[in-house]
């Protein structure tokens, strides 16, 4: 069996996932990123995608809106600002973040506005990749 590492996720709303994982597919902001046992210590952001479980007892994806994620040896720790199991995920989930980030991006200061544009497009890929 592979190694296994300590998986934890959470969010304001509760925690969805503390159990053993093989490998984690994280949507870092700059850019993708899979966490595995024994990984170098890192910390990143989250951009608005889905993050990816896999173990022992097979896989679960979840979607996941930013926020940050601990890697360490031992395992990794999601803080997600939002975070959904795909299964639950619906399109009207979908259309309130849109029209946020829609509204955050029409409202941003100029300094903002690229970031503001890059997380709406992100939330509209994920859309897309979630048929929803």
């Amino acid at each position: 069996m592979a190694n296994t590492m300590q998986f934890d996720l959470v969010s304001p709303e509760r925690s969805l996932a503390s159990h053993k994982a093989t490998a984690i597919q994280i949507p870092g902001a700059d850019g993708d990123m899979t966490a595995m046992a024994d990984h170098a210590p890192t910390i990143t952001t989250l951009r608005p995608g889905v993050l990816t479980v896999d173990g022992p007892d097979g896989s679960s994806q979840y979607a996941v809106t930013g926020g940050f994620a601990e890697i360490s040896a031992e395992g990794t720790s999601v803080l997600a600002e939002k975070a959904i199991p795909v299964s639950e995920v619906t399109a009207a989930d979908m259309d309130t973040l849109i029209a946020l980030a829609t509204d955050a991006a029409t409202n941003a200061t100029p300094e903002a506005k690229d970031a503001a544009a890059k997380t709406l497009a992100d939330l509209e890929a994920l859309r897309a990749a979630l048929n929803v």
